[in-house]
């Protein structure tokens, strides 16, 4: 008398959190950070990114054997700024910077990690090992400056990205980029032929600045770097020694594991580091490099030139002032191309560009909010509104379109022998809160999948009482 129909919730990805070295180092055991904060550079990397007040009870406690009482450290912050170290707090527990003990009398302390201590000390003091990286070098014969490595770097991570938006210079984008923006969920297969497109979460990555994109790129890389066969550890501490190199300078090789010269290679295609060749001795950080999980970044020549370029006017035609190929197949996700001259693109948005666009999971939102970050300064000045209502009241029009079913898991009941079975199970259904739909013409209905239990034991019970 019943049978299963299926379906699925439509779900919304959510929003893009391109997350911190913090966060990351949260998401870690305390085992993996106790490896970690063996490495000086790690440890470092850690305390530079901590809050203020942070920063501050960690040096106070670095010279300190013994533990202090948590009421003592407490009152090294004004009470003004209570919440600011319930905070605190909270960070260095998760960072497991210092951890909890216990003092004579009872009273509660809290007292540094050992090893972080140690090898904070260390990294401050100048003592330790030289870093493998540091090993001195001939001068390099054909040496790189500061403009080449910002031109090969920017060249090399916009592979990456003409690769997501289907530019045609995506030459040069390695298979192995190719699986961490599937990993990431920035690509998808298409269910049609199984070619790679951009996702919703790919157009969100897109609109990120250049830093911010590697840092996120990279955490994906770190997610797969086990699988690998490559040490976690071992390529962290590298990845934060180069983190403190020296824009412009050329940095050794020699003494490098395997694992690490392999990670350099891969370092290497998204544009971190500059080296001639796979076997020179020597190579160069890039920017991309400098600015890994700082928030004191420096944009590239990209993040500044994008600004301000886009007028979109109420017959749907789009002028983009650019000659970036990237800016123009970013456009291209959403608009058709109508013409092309070296400094400008004249585009429309039309009902299929926008859907096509939203099948791929880009939401009207998104594009709005990509037209009105980018709008020339021409359109900021004649708002606001910025974007002109119609425009933006259409493409979320062709949204809703779309959106005009929705599907949800249930259990469908039908072939009901009598009108009056199909009423008594229907009012049912209906009186604990799990009918999706139903016909009494056809005697059918549908329930929810968690309600389906209670309406078939009601009605086994039904059943045997008629009988």
């Amino acid at each position: 008398m019943s049978s299963t129909i299926t379906g699925k919730n439509l779900l919304r990805p959510n929003s893009l959190q391109c997350t911190n070295l913090q966060e990351y180092l949260k998401s870690r055991s305390p085992d993996t950070l106790n490896k970690l904060y063996h490495k000086p550079p790690i440890c470092l990397a850690v305390f530079r990114e901590l809050p203020v007040i942070a920063k501050h009870y960690v040096m106070r406690l670095l010279f300190v054997e013994q533990p202090v009482p948590q009421a003592v450290i407490a009152s090294w912050c004004s009470k003004l700024y209570f919440e600011e170290h319930q905070k605190v707090v909270q960070v260095l527990n998760e960072l497991y910077v210092w951890k909890e003990a216990s003092i004579p009398g009872g009273l509660p302390g809290w007292t540094l990690n050992s090893t972080f201590k140690k090898n904070l000390k260390i990294v401050l003091l100048g003592g330790g090992k030289p870093w493998t990286m540091s090993n001195q070098l001939e001068t390099d014969s054909k040496p790189r400056d500061v403009a080449f490595l910002d031109s090969y770097a920017l060249e090399r991570w916009e592979c990456v990205l003409h690769y997501m938006v289907g530019s045609q210079q995506q030459e040069g984008i390695s298979a192995d980029a190719v699986r961490i923006l599937l990993h990431a969920g920035l690509m998808k297969r298409d269910e049609a032929d199984g070619s790679p497109i951009i996702t919703q979460a790919g157009f969100q990555f897109l609109l990120l600045d250049t830093a911010s994109q590697v840092w996120y790129f990279i955490l994906q890389y770190l997610d797969t770097i086990e699988a690998r066969g490559l040490d976690l550890v071992e390529c962290l501490t590298f990845l934060f020694q180069l983190n403190f190199s020296t824009l412009g300078k050329d940095y050794s090789t020699e003494g490098m594991s395997e694992g690490l010269l392999t990670f350099l290679q891969h370092l290497r295609e998204f544009g971190l580091v500059y080296q001639r060749k796979r076997k020179a001795g020597r190579f160069y950080p890039t920017r991309l490099a400098l600015n890994i999980a700082t928030g004191e970044t420096k944009p590239l020549t990209r993040d500044t030139d994008k600004e301000g370029y886009i007028i979109v006017e109420t017959n749907y035609r789009i002028y983009a002032y650019t000659n970036s190929n990237l800016q123009v197949a970013l456009l291209g996700l959403f608009c058709e191309m109508l013409y092309r001259f070296p400094n400008v693109v004249v585009s429309i948005l039309t009902r299929d560009s926008v859907r096509q666009a939203l099948k791929s999971g880009i939401t009207a939102s998104q594009i709005v909010g990509y037209l009105r970050q980018h709008a020339h300064s021409k359109m900021i000045e004649a708002g606001p509104p910025i974007l002109p209502p119609t425009i933006v009241d259409q493409i979320k029009l062709w949204e809703n379109e779309r959106n005009r079913f929705l599907f949800s898991e249930g259990v469908l009941y039908s072939q009901f022998l009598s009108q009056t079975d199909f009423e008594v199970l229907r009012d049912h259904a209906v009186s604990i809160g799990v009918l999706i739909w139903q016909s009494e013409r056809k005697r059918t209905m549908v329930v929810t999948k968690a309600g389906h239990d209670d309406v078939k034991k009601f009605w086994k019970r039904y059943s045997k009482g008629s009988s």
